[in-house]
C-alpha cells in the first residue's frame, strides 16, 4: 500500500531540531476516523525547559491525551515541538498550558488534556494538569468532570 505524505514536512526527513520554542513546528494530518471517539496518548519522558527566573533545567514527563475531530498531530512534530521548549524559559503550569492552546489552535480536537509531571527541585514538585473540551458539546462536560476528578487516586511517589 502506497503511503501519501500529505504534504508533511519533518517524517522521514533529516531531523532539524529547534532550540527556541516554535509552535509552528507542529503538524497535523486529515484524521481517517472521524466517525469514532477514540483517545490518543503521548507520554513525553524526557521534556525540559528551563525556569524563567535562575534558568535552571526542570525535567518533567509530559502527557497528552485527546480526542481528535478532523485532525491529528503528526508524532515527529510533536517530539521536535517539545524538543523546542529545551532553553525555553516558563513556569511549569505556563508551559503545560501552553502545550495545550498551541495544540487547539493547530487540532481543534473533541477534547485534550496535557498534565506534567514536573521532577522537584527544592524539594517540591509541581504537577500542573489542563483540558479543554469543545465548546456546547458533552466533551464541554466530559473536560469539566475530568477537571474536578482529575486526581482522585494518590500517587506513590517512588521515583522523584
Amino acid at each position: 500500500m502506497e503511503r501519501k505524505d500529505e504534504g508533511l514536512k519533518t517524517l522521514g526527513k533529516k531531523t532539524d531540531y529547534k532550540f527556541d520554542y516554535d509552535p509552528n513546528i507542529l503538524e497535523k494530518f486529515n484524521n481517517k476516523h472521524v466517525e469514532n471517539d477514540y483517545f490518543i496518548k503521548f507520554n513525553c519522558p524526557e521534556f525540559t525547559s528551563l525556569c524563567p527566573i535562575t534558568g535552571q533545567p526542570d525535567f518533567a514527563t509530559i502527557y497528552i491525551s485527546y480526542i481528535p475531530d478532523k485532525f491529528c498531530v503528526e508524532s515527529k512534530s510533536l517530539k521536535l515541538y517539545l524538543f523546542s521548549f529545551r532553553n525555553h524559559g516558563d513556569f511549569h503550569e505556563d508551559c503545560v498550558n501552553i502545550i495545550m492552546k498551541d495544540l487547539i489552535k493547530l487540532l481543534n480536537p473533541r477534547y485534550i488534556e496535557v498534565w506534567g509531571k514536573f521532577l522537584p527541585r527544592g524539594g517540591l514538585s509541581i504537577d500542573p494538569y489542563a483540558n479543554y473540551g469543545m465548546p456546547n458539546t458533552k466533551y464541554e462536560k466530559m473536560a469539566e468532570y475530568r477537571l474536578m476528578n482529575h486526581d482522585m487516586s494518590p500517587e506513590t511517589i517512588n521515583n522523584r
